[in-house]
């Protein structure tokens, strides 16, 4: 068992991360009410919930379940009201906790919820998939789709916990694992070629989930995501380097409609697309480009983007919520292991999608 501290002054938080962490009860101790609602989805509910409601019960807790459609399709302020009503409907007060028992949508809309209902209620993480344990889990980003942009509608809300428990991952499709694997790259990729070195050794071994390479690549990446959120909470700077990948990657989803990829597929293609855009500004080399490709596609993530017309490229892209300005800013590296935020021209932008993406 393994436990880190993201550090926020009075809004700092542990994560523990270990094979059956849910089962250990100190995460229950910073429940301080009697009321907890449990958000989960239909999918996740039937693997998990049984066990996570026999702890909440064994330290006397009156839980009310909330089963929410799985799929990124349903991240929206229609399925958000479910939550808000259920909750309403428990008549659950200031005091109650929310408890997110999921991947990274059930924990961006819990999260959210918890944001908002009554003005605020505490809320606990507890992430099922690997892409949350590594990334959307930690650093208090919540939210919801808008037909017209991703994550554009949220709140930055920290969790009191994030309960990161290996086990779940047992159950997880392999398709969701090699969509975690792409966070789990990106951390490498964008402050410590050390790590991306290690898990090019260790690919092979986290895509058959090796126990060891799996805990190893959670810690890792949540000590990365940690020390950068740390620094900069409400992504006003340097924390902008953690969506290296997903401005190309958010394009991907609402282009080809929320669902037909999974988030961690697009980030992958993304991550290609954003390293091609650093080799045309001088920034790579041809051998970068090609080693972090190998790197993403021996994960199991596609590495040619989907064919969308330039414009439609570019118009997804200027939805973002890193635009400044009019400015769309990309996440570059200037060598692996050392990312930047930069505002690009459009039409070195458009170059390269003409090359790499465009229809």
């Amino acid at each position: 068992m393994h436990r880190l501290e993201v550090a926020l002054d009075e809004r700092s938080y542990p994560i523990a991360i270990g094979r059956d962490a849910l089962a250990q009860s100190d995460w229950i101790g910073v429940i301080r009410g009697k009321q907890v609602a449990v958000v989960t989805n239909e999918t996740v509910g039937p693997l998990h919930l049984a066990k996570l409601t026999s702890a909440l019960d064994a330290a006397g807790k009156s839980v009310t379940v909330v089963t929410l459609p799985d799929g990124e399709e349903y991240k929206t302020a229609e399925t958000l009201d479910l939550i808000y009503s259920a909750l309403l409907e428990a008549r659950c007060d200031r005091k109650t906790t929310l408890v997110a028992l999921g991947g990274g949508v059930v924990g961006d809309m819990t999260g959210f919820a918890a944001a908002t209902y009554m003005r605020g209620v505490p809320f606990i993480q507890v992430p099922t998939t690997l892409l949350a344990q590594v990334d959307s889990s930690v650093g208090g980003k919540t939210g919801i789709n808008h037909r017209l942009g991703k994550n554009m509608i949220g709140a930055f809300y920290q969790p009191r916990f994030v309960v990161a428990d290996l086990a779940t991952l047992d159950t997880l499709p392999a398709r969701e694992l090699s969509a975690g694997l792409a966070e789990v790259i990106k951390h490498g990729a964008i402050v410590d070629a050390g790590f991306l070195g290690w898990i090019e050794e260790n690919i092979d071994a986290l895509v058959a989930r090796d126990a060891a390479a799996l805990g190893h690549s959670v810690l890792r990446s949540c000590e990365i995501k940690s020390e950068v959120v740390a620094g900069d909470e409400f992504e006003s700077g340097r924390r902008a380097i953690l969506n290296f990948g997903h401005t190309f990657g958010h394009a991907v989803e609402a282009g080809l409609g929320y669902g037909v990829w999974l988030h961690g597929e697009a980030v992958g293609v993304g991550m290609v697309l954003a390293a091609r855009l650093s080799q045309r500004l001088g920034y790579l080399d041809e051998a970068a480009v090609q080693r972090l490709t190998s790197i993403i596609g021996r994960a199991g993530l596609p590495t040619r983007a989907p064919e969308m017309p330039v414009k439609r490229w570019l118009n997804l892209m200027a939805v973002d919520k890193k635009a400044e300005g009019g400015e769309v800013r990309y996440i570059l590296l200037r060598g692996l292991g050392n990312a930047v935020v930069e505002a690009v021209d459009e039409a070195i932008v458009a170059e390269v999608l003409r090359e790499h993406a465009a229809a």
